[in-house]
């Protein structure tokens, strides 16, 4: 997978700019420039929302009602192209034709984003490691996205009945027919959730004993409450049921559904203990960088076509043979690159450079 060239208008604080592109790509500048703007341009284009957590208005520029991006892209040796346009909401085209909408770009360009950002991963609560994986499986699973939709949608409609229901205990039993819904794609995300941990394991241990150097072993666990592991869907959503009958006094106390995959955590353990209680700095970041690594290689593996790499700023946090260990992982994808200094990445690899300035690119 590769990204020939792209064309920006009215993005953050870009107001035109044309690239072309390598297979290594050196974004560089100050901070607060545009560098990684670009790279959440480029991110837009796998159908995921901007990883750093904005609402879609907030990417147009300042004064500017639309903003406008263009790709070119090859994908298993096939020339395409893509285009987003964003003016309170995105649309998409896809070799000329609209699509119905804009997550359907991802089915055709994949990419993993390594950002300071993703440091919440491991130190802070459930919400991120939840993110990380719906991604992921955004990316894998071409109906994940919509049965997430669903979910949502029952849980909204599940817990605006447990207000309801205060002001008229007649409405109580139309809980059982929102537990069915509930619990029928609550089951569809947990088994797919549970698969995919199942799945990334082998790739972060790999990784992880890399980044140790072999002194440090990596685990990971799915928590949904209740033990998943080897159940069928069938099971899950059974188990689920129970759960929610289990719960519904404490529901109705809370006026809010306390148990279901909204509240799944993914437990990240460093030779048996928590990393998030007891890991260092250093060893956050290592479980960060080795799920990010397996995050890609098992979308490779997957596809069967290497997914962009798109580092911002992660290169300067880290030392040189983790540096030369994450370039080394991923030497035969196209990456792009942010950084302050260019010659921090040139003298591990060799690539094209962007000198970004004020949004526009001065050399």
């Amino acid at each position: 997978m590769k990204i020939n060239s792209i064309e920006i208008e009215n993005f953050r604080n870009i107001e035109k700019l044309k690239l072309n592109f390598e297979d290594v790509n050196i974004i560089w500048g100050e901070n607060a420039q545009g560098k990684t703007n670009l790279i959440e341009a480029i991110y837009l284009f796998t159908g995921s929302k901007s990883f750093r957590g904005v609402r879609d208005k907030e990417l147009v520029k300042f004064g500017e009602k639309k903003a406008e991006l263009k790709i070119d892209f090859e994908n298993k040796s096939r020339k395409q192209n893509a285009e987003l346009s964003i003016m309170g909401r995105r649309t998409a085209k896809l070799n000329e034709i609209e699509k119905k909408s804009a997550t359907a770009l991802g089915d055709e360009l994949k990419a993993v984003i390594f950002s300071p950002v993703h440091l919440s991963m491991v130190k802070d609560g459930p919400i991120e490691r939840r993110k990380f994986i719906d991604n992921s499986l955004c990316q894998l699973k071409s109906n994940y996205r919509s049965v997430l939709k669903e979910y949502n949608r029952c849980l909204a409609q599940r817990n605006m009945l447990l207000k309801d229901i205060k002001n008229n205990f007649n409405l109580e039993d139309m809980l059982y027919i929102w537990d069915k819904n509930l619990a029928k794609s609550g089951a569809k995300i947990i088994y797919q959730r549970e698969k995919y941990v199942e799945a990334l394991l082998p790739f972060a241990t790999e990784i992880f004993d890399g980044l140790s150097k072999g002194r440090e072993k990596i685990d990971l666990r799915l928590d949904c409450g209740f033990e998943c592991k080897n159940l069928t869907v069938a099971e899950i959503e059974n188990e689920f049921t129970k759960q929610l009958i289990s719960n519904r006094n404490n529901d109705l106390i809370n006026k809010i559904t306390t148990v279901g995959p909204h509240r799944d955590d993914m437990e990240i353990l460093i030779n048996g203990k928590s990393a998030r209680l007891y890991g260092s700095q250093g060893q956050q970041r290592s479980c960060v960088l080795a799920l990010k690594l397996a995050e890609a290689s098992l979308l490779k593996k997957m596809t069967d076509d290497e997914p962009l790499a798109l580092l911002d700023d992660v290169m300067s946090e880290l030392d040189e043979s983790r540096q030369d260990y994450i370039l080394n992982h991923i030497k035969n994808w196209q990456v792009f690159i942010t950084c302050c200094d260019a010659n921090t990445v040139l003298r591990l690899k060799k690539g094209k450079t962007f000198h970004i300035e004020n949004g526009r690119c001065i050399g």
